[in-house]
């Protein structure tokens, strides 16, 4: 097989069982370039598992992971198709992250001017010469994708990096992960923040149990799910009544007091109550948060 070299990352039919446990049972997806895709799911459901495998730490049971058609070991110069983060450890505490970087380097033989490059994206140019021991969580984080960029990879595979972050550093991670996207690669992120994976990711994919869930767009998701307009009123029986006249349907009274109407929007809500005369005290578009999508992704049952 040879690399195609498009920065594609394609899962067929991957599983993995540990004993009796089924970590990992025939999951299907692709990581297309040029967009983030978000790596979601439950604690337990196989997602890390998943991501040793495409990087070829752990053997599947069967199926295969191929990174620009080829499984990573087949990869000639892995370093420059594929970065990764899955841990930020293992640094030694008292060596700089400057004479870690280029010990990475030299591994991977690329030269010494990838580090300096590697420590200005990452925001650690100032404290290159500083030991690992006295970095923060959210400094080591920063450290682990400076190692993941030396070889200027197609592809970034990470694993909850925005661990230790704090807001600014979160913002500018998901700042980069677009703009690397943008480039054309491929970024496969996993993560628990889901209202940072919100802002950051273009696609998603969501299993549950080792299964896929999920595998879309974000705005088709969002789009599948029916969002609200909840409306507190000084007659909800009668603004129902006024609104199933114009073939609004799906009314629920919520046990506040508040109505709840979906298939529409505020501006039609507000323009049958005026002409029903109902008062309106309140009004809230709801909005589909990817939040609540997952928890009912994630518990439905399986077919």
């Amino acid at each position: 097989m040879q690399d195609d070299r498009t920065g594609r990352i394609t899962v067929r039919e991957l599983s993995k069982r540990f004993g009796a446990v089924q970590a990992v049972d025939g999951l299907t997806f692709s990581v297309e370039p040029g967009a983030v895709t978000g790596f979601l799911g439950p604690n337990g459901s196989g997602k890390t598992t998943t991501l040793r495998m495409i990087l070829g730490l752990v053997t599947p049971t069967a199926g295969e992971a191929r990174i620009n058609g080829m499984r990573f070991r087949e990869l000639p110069r892995p370093a420059r198709v594929v970065g990764a983060v899955l841990e930020a450890q293992g640094f030694h505490p008292a060596r700089t992250a400057r004479a870690h970087l280029l010990t990475c380097a030299a591994a991977i033989e690329v030269p010494d001017d990838a580090v300096e490059h590697a420590l200005g994206t990452v925001g650690l140019d100032d404290a290159g010469d500083r030991s690992v021991g006295e970095y923060s969580l959210g400094m080591r984080q920063r450290l682990a994708l400076a190692v993941a960029l030396l070889g200027d990879p197609q592809v970034l595979v990470l694993d909850e990096p925005g661990n230790g972050l704090d807001p600014e550093g979160i913002a500018w991670l998901r700042a980069f992960l677009r703009a690397f996207a943008a480039q054309g690669r491929s970024v496969l992120i996993s993560s628990h923040l889901l209202a940072e994976v919100e802002q950051t990711a273009d696609h998603l994919v969501v299993i549950s149990r080792g299964r896929c869930v999920y595998q879309g767009s974000l705005a088709q998701l969002q789009g599948s799910r029916s969002a609200r307009v909840l409306v507190r009123c000084a007659d909800p029986v009668r603004l129902a009544d006024a609104l199933a006249g114009t073939g609004v349907l799906e009314i629920d009274t919520l046990s506040d007091g508040w109505l709840g109407v979906a298939g529409t929007d505020p501006v039609h809500v507000g323009d049958v109550a005026l002409g029903a005369g109902v008062a309106i005290y309140g009004m809230v578009h709801e909005r589909v948060e990817l939040e609540q999508l997952f928890f009912q992704l994630t518990a439905e049952p399986w077919r």
